[in-house]
């Protein structure tokens, strides 16, 4: 009889953690590695769980691939160390106990760490030598991006008949983090041909029985679940789970009312839970029915503040301009409030506030944000990188914004710290841009980024980064065409300083109907142009620019000519672009004044021809 026949006709003890164990015998280095060095402790630790009851084991090969391994030097040893687990899983098994060979997720928050080709490549790697080793089946576990797992499901079904157990983990209760319902999540890797469907990792056993409230039987598959032992505490530099044997004993009825056929494990589980949930489950009996509870995802819709027309909407329509003046590094903001009076005196539409560029501490832009909205009626931009936040600070940061009625934001990367004034400080970049971008689009629609509901819908207008000065504008706008597709609105360009680049970037921007705000920064100085050319990533000047900064005599001609090109540059981009996004250099607020009163004049001076000649 195999293990899916078993699985129709009772419920199966799973083991526990591998880890856990490991760490708890004072090892702390590549736990996969130590199926060379020291597979005697691996054995014993098999032997361990069988002994409590488990009728199936799973290899020390969670970690046991290319992307994973390469951070201890050992990425030529996948074959051996996959090959070793198996045996060593087999040696201890003796036939009483089905072997699974594991393969772990790669992917958390921040997709673009790892491609899908590459988790392709390294889950073939992986599996192929798994199956060629002879396991009873594929369990493919702690994957929390869906698109990863289905990604590989695919893949493993393709290459084998064995039954497959896969599971998603979860940092809400009952949904992903992409926001799929855990039943939904479940019933596609069903239909994919999974044979075995669950939860592992993360969840202890409250919130995983919370749920798997939600999740209905499958029609063919089984359900599975492999809690941790508690939710962990962190103490002395390590992780500790404090739950008992007791607990797991009295929560493996639970999991059985639920549906699940196939109980283990996770992260802080020893032999003492298993045997506890063996005990517990001692006649194996499985349901088969079971009442679904359907979570209500309520929410509201408040009565919307009055707001000005969103950015992109302007710029679709008429002349839009935006200017960035950034808070300053030092305590104290009047000359900062002045620069600000007299750009909003001029007519802009918004003041964008950049969120510590360049890697430089700066006043916190919400705080700033908030002033010039209360006491000047200013509109402000509030640029948000991933550098500073992680996904919780975000969220929250996100929802500061909207209770502070703020709801224009710029989706950026961020410079990297290693580039400012605290090199050493941490780049946190749990998102990429696509993903903050998705993010705020999430909280548009009332969801945070795991799918929990947030009482209220935000109503933010998503601005987006694009960066022309490259060398193959092609892969740039392929780049504003994904943002797109995220869930951007508008965006804002990196500093031009060529006329042709201007031209060159409407050809191949002109079949979207997203609008560009071009970005045009004032130089002040010959050093100030060299500066920008050499060390500021995503901006470059020409040598003629350079050559006209250079040829400045006193610092007065110098701005006068860093204005000159300005204008000419906004000459070029007048009738292509309705946005223009002007930068303020050095909180010189007087230079980014006179070109805000240029583009009006040139404006007003349009209307009248059209006017005389209509």
């Amino acid at each position: 009889m195999g293990l899916l026949d078993e699985l129709k006709e009772r419920i199966l003890i799973a083991d526990g953690a591998m880890g856990t164990l490991l760490y708890s015998h004072g090892i702390d280095r590549c736990f996969e590695e130590l199926n060379l060095s020291n597979p005697d402790e691996i054995v014993h630790i098999h032997e361990a769980y069988i002994a409590a009851g488990a009728d199936v084991i799973q290899t020390n090969t969670y970690g046991a691939n290319y992307v994973k391994l390469a951070r201890y030097g050992l990425e030529d040893e996948v074959p051996a160390i996959n090959r070793a687990a198996v045996r060593l899983a087999r040696q201890a098994a003796n036939g009483r106990a089905y072997v699974l060979g594991t393969i772990g997720g790669l992917r958390t928050l921040n997709k673009s760490v790892v491609t899908l080709e590459e988790v392709k490549r390294t889950f073939r790697e992986q599996l192929f030598v798994l199956l060629a080793e002879g396991v009873d089946g594929v369990l493919l576990e702690t994957y929390y991006d869906l698109e990863e797992l289905e990604t590989v499901l695919a893949i493993a079904r393709k290459e084998t008949d064995l039954p497959l157990i896969a599971h998603v983990s979860l940092h809400e209760v009952g949904v992903l983090q992409d926001g799929t319902p855990l039943a939904d999540a479940l019933a596609r890797l069903e239909a994919l041909g999974a044979d075995v469907v669950g939860l592992n990792c993360r969840l202890g056993p409250y919130h995983m029985l919370r749920s798997l409230e939600e999740v209905p039987l499958p029609e063919r598959a089984f359900l599975s679940a492999y809690p941790n032992a508690s939710l962990p505490d962190y103490r002395d530099g390590r992780l500790v789970y404090e739950t008992n044997a007791e607990y797991f004993e009295e929560t493996a009825k639970a999991f059985r009312d639920q549906g699940v056929r196939l109980i283990g494990g996770c992260c802080g589980t020893t032999p003492k839970h298993i045997e506890a949930m063996a005990k517990a489950l001692s006649d194996r009996t499985p349901v088969t029915e079971k009442t679904v509870k359907r979570r209500a995802v309520s929410v509201s819709v408040q009565a919307e503040r009055p707001a000005p027309s969103p950015l992109p909407e302007l710029a679709r329509t008429r002349r839009s301009v935006i200017v960035e003046l950034d808070p300053p590094k030092k305590l104290g903001i009047d000359k900062f409030l002045a620069g600000a009076k007299a750009l909003h005196d001029a007519g802009i539409d918004a003041l964008t506030l950049a969120d510590n560029s360049l890697a430089t501490p700066r006043i916190s832009n919400a705080a700033v944000a908030t002033i010039i909205k209360e006491r000047l009626g200013i509109r402000p931009l509030v640029h948000i990188t991933c550098r500073d936040r992680n996904l919780i600070g975000l969220q929250s940061h996100l929802m500061g914004l909207h209770t502070l009625g703020i709801t224009d934001v710029l989706a950026i990367t961020g410079d990297p710290s290693k580039i400012g004034d605290f090199p050493g400080a941490t780049s946190v970049y749990d998102l990429s841009s696509f993903d903050l971008i998705r993010l705020i689009r999430q909280f548009n629609e009332g969801l945070s980024y795991s799918g929990k509901p947030l009482g209220q819908k935000t109503n933010f207008s998503i601005g987006a980064a694009f960066n022309p000065n490259v060398r193959h504008l092609d892969k740039a706008v392929e780049r504003m065409e994904k943002k797109i597709q995220c869930g951007a609105h508008y965006f804002l360009t990196q500093p031009i300083y060529s006329e042709e680049k201007i031209v060159e970037v409407y050809e191949a921007t002109k079949h979207l109907d997203t609008p560009i705000y071009i970005g045009i920064m004032p130089l002040v100085s010959a050093r100030n142009a060299d500066f920008l050319h050499h060390e500021v990533p995503g901006i470059t000047l020409s040598d003629e620019i350079r050559a006209r900064m250079a040829a400045c005599g006193d610092p007065v001609q110098a701005a006068k000519e860093g204005i000159a090109i300005a204008k000419s540059l906004i000459d070029a981009a007048f009738d292509l672009f309705n946005g223009i996004y002007l930068i303020t250099p050095f909180l010189r607020y007087d230079m980014t004044v006179e070109l805000v009163r240029y583009i009006h004049e040139k404006e007003a001076a349009a209307k009248e021809r059209k006017v005389v000649h209509g």
